[in-house]
């Protein structure tokens, strides 16, 4: 029997804005680097993270690019003395050149950032970010309907193959 190492058992979580995709309709993705502390990438190993109400700002002057109303739980094994704020602004690490090419698209009327994922790469948190555009209901109602109409026609596939 082949002996595994401790990394392939490893198992870390992946935390995902599905609501963004419904409510927004996604342009172009880029992947960003989190600063974070260290109570809060255990808090994210553990899974215990939410991004459905965040939002990510892209400035130029300071060029920055923050995440805001992220909540990170806090890790109990820590302490009261070194526990985190669960929804202080974080930090984004990406390009100046990047960074810049956000903030002329979100200049755009209806435009936005979004938060879709934060997963780890190599052992580091990375967050993948959106630019989005927001739906109208109508789009929604469309988008249901072509998700049932799909789930139907693979349900008529499965009892044929039967």
């Amino acid at each position: 029997m082949a002996a595994t190492s401790k990394k392939a058992l490893r198992h870390e979580p992946t935390i995902e804005n599905r609501r963004a995709r419904h409510d927004y309709f996604i342009e172009d993705t880029l992947e960003v680097g989190l600063k974070l502390t260290g109570t809060e990438i255990k808090s994210i190993r553990l899974g215990q993270a939410s991004i459905a109400e965040g939002y990510v700002r892209a400035t130029e002057s300071p060029v920055a690019l923050t995440l805001h109303g992220a909540h990170i739980a806090e890790y109990p094994p820590a302490g009261a003395a070194r526990q985190h704020d669960p929804v202080r602004v974080r930090t984004l690490l990406a390009h100046s050149r990047e960074i810049l090419k956000l903030a002329d698209r979100t200049r755009q009327k209806g435009t936005t950032l979004v938060p879709l994922k934060i997963y780890f790469l190599r052992g580091r948190a990375k967050l993948l970010i959106g630019i989005a555009k927001g739906k109208q209901q109508h789009d929604k109602r469309q988008d249901l309907i072509k998700k049932e109409a799909k789930r139907e026609m693979d349900r008529a596939m499965s009892r044929g193959k039967r």
